[in-house]
């Protein structure tokens, strides 16, 4: 059998690598990176392909017969026809979980980075300035208690479970919207809530869920206006979820007082983004899984996909 690796950046040498993978297909091909047009002569006639984010459609699979399993390195699926692939008798496999501590981290970081500014204020400390003195081109944000806030949440997956276990412990009450609740809920603390509940009563809203047909510009401009004035939104999910000129508007008119970002509509985030001058919004590269632990899992749930596949069985198939 022949493997290609389309975007090996996401797990660099030094780092983690693909050791475990070439283990088990040692004919495999590696490439850093990968245009669309160059997906499918890439792939050629190789049977299995692990991505990260390549668009794998029905132009690329009617340009690879032999291809019979692709392993996402991600858990979302957005970039991928699974339905086409499908019907050409591909296989996906994706790696659920691995991100989940991770990514719940990063949505606090942009919470407290949002409310205490502590990188700012280390800046400007390191340059000689102290408490009231600071001048005002260090951007310092009005400081913010988190205690007794209402924390909303849409998307009650394993991140938006840890970030709710992360929200009570500082002491704020947790609001939940989600498509199902489980029995296993019921002693986690939460409230569930309808979407316009939740608009209405959030001070803070996290967005913890993937970009769907239902999902895609959740964060419309008509869901912005149900929202508290002031309040803080979060996105560390997927930026389809997100009206992002609809957001702008609403930090430049007060209405939004902060927008925290971790994943945008397009990557890497345009230059000529609105969202790139507002001091309103923190925004993150699309960082948050990137953390050691986290690629490690990354790796080693990839690694035992692939196993899983070529001893018959299949692992984490999001296309059964």
């Amino acid at each position: 059998m022949k493997a290609v690796i389309l975007e090996s950046y996401v797990m660099e040498e030094g780092d983690l690598d693909w050791s475990g993978v070439k283990a088990l297909v040692s004919d495999t091909t590696s490439y850093v990176r990968t245009d669309y047009a160059d997906i499918a002569p890439r792939i050629g006639d190789a049977e299995l392909v692990l991505i990260n984010k390549c668009r794998i459609d029905e132009a690329v699979l009617a340009q690879c017969p032999n291809l019979k399993w692709v392993g996402i390195i991600a858990t979302g699926t957005d970039n991928i026809d699974l339905e086409a692939c499908r019907r050409h008798g591909v296989a996906v496999a994706n790696v659920p979980g691995y991100s989940t501590y991770s990514v719940a981290q990063m949505t606090f970081s942009l919470l407290l980075a949002i409310c205490q500014c502590a990188q700012r204020y280390d800046r400007a400390v390191k340059a000689g300035y102290w408490q009231l003195g600071i001048p005002a081109e260090y951007g310092l944000l009005p400081q913010v208690e988190l205690l007794g806030k209402t924390f909303g949440i849409y998307g009650y997956g394993s991140i938006g479970r840890q970030t709710a276990r992360i929200a009570k412990a500082f002491g704020m009450e947790v609001l939940v919207c989600t498509r199902t609740v489980r029995p296993a809920y019921a002693a986690d603390g939460v409230e569930f809530v309808d979407f316009d509940t939740l608009l209405a009563r959030s001070d803070v809203l996290s967005l913890h869920c993937p970009a769907t047909p239902e999902t895609r510009g959740l964060m419309s401009r008509e869901a912005l206006a149900k929202m508290k004035p002031g309040a803080i939104l979060l996105n560390t999910a997927r930026g389809a979820l997100v009206d992002e000129e609809a957001v702008a508007d609403a930090l430049e008119s007060g209405k939004l007082a902060f927008y925290g970002a971790d994943a945008f509509a397009t990557e890497p985030l345009p230059p000529q983004s609105r969202l790139r001058s507002l001091p309103g919004a923190v925004l993150t590269p699309h960082i948050a899984w990137t953390t050691k632990e986290a690629l490690q899992r990354l790796m080693d749930i990839t690694t035992g996909n692939l196993r899983s596949f070529l001893a018959g069985k299949g692992e984490n198939i999001v296309n059964p």
